[in-house]
């Protein structure tokens, strides 16, 4: 656990290929992954307006969550600076829960960089002396936390084989998983 930060909760794999990653893990027993295709949400990358396109996919793995990301055009971005200096992808962040991301941010001072953030549910550091694997602070709310209790649970009943990839629904505002009620 990080003494600044609390206990990881994610560990974020930025990646060439979101479903060759996928079968990486699942050929582990990781799985089942929940996967959103080409989404294009709004953010700031070093304080300048950006709209990537991204497909993202989350499994557990114990308690542990596991993202695989891939950003699938040119746009600038932690993602894209990272595959650069990692071509075959690899850990990029380690995500904790917070309660007010605003809050939290005002708390670090100029020791850590926001590189990267989508409004008020997350944001992304670095250390500024020490640069590396970043930081996601996440936003606690209803939805998300819904939607990463859903994915465990299913992790929890899944055999190892059945529906190793399923979608994430978004279409009625809310995350709707397959095989589950809505969040």
């Amino acid at each position: 656990m990080s003494k600044l930060f609390g206990p990881v909760v994610q560990q974020g794999y930025v990646v060439p290929d979101v479903e060759r990653a996928m079968g990486h893990w699942i050929a582990r027993g990781v799985g089942p992954f929940f996967v959103e295709r080409h989404i294009k949400p709004p953010g700031e990358f070093d304080g300048s307006a950006i709209q990537p396109d991204l497909s993202a996919a989350f499994a557990y793995s114990g308690d542990q969550q596991i993202e695989v990301i891939a950003q699938h055009d040119e746009a600038p971005t932690i993602y894209a600076e990272y595959l650069h200096g990692h071509p075959e992808g690899g850990l990029q962040h380690l995500a904790m829960w917070v309660d007010d991301l605003d809050a939290s941010l005002a708390e670090l001072g100029p020791a850590y960089l926001v590189r990267q953030r989508y409004g008020s549910a997350h944001a992304y550091l670095d250390s500024a002396e020490h640069p590396g694997v970043m930081i996601q602070l996440m936003a606690r709310s209803e939805l998300m936390v819904g939607l990463f209790e859903g994915i465990h649970a299913a992790h929890e009943a899944w055999d190892g084989v059945q529906s190793p990839i399923r979608e994430i629904d978004w279409s009625s505002g809310k995350p709707i998983l397959p095989e589950a009620e809505e969040l």
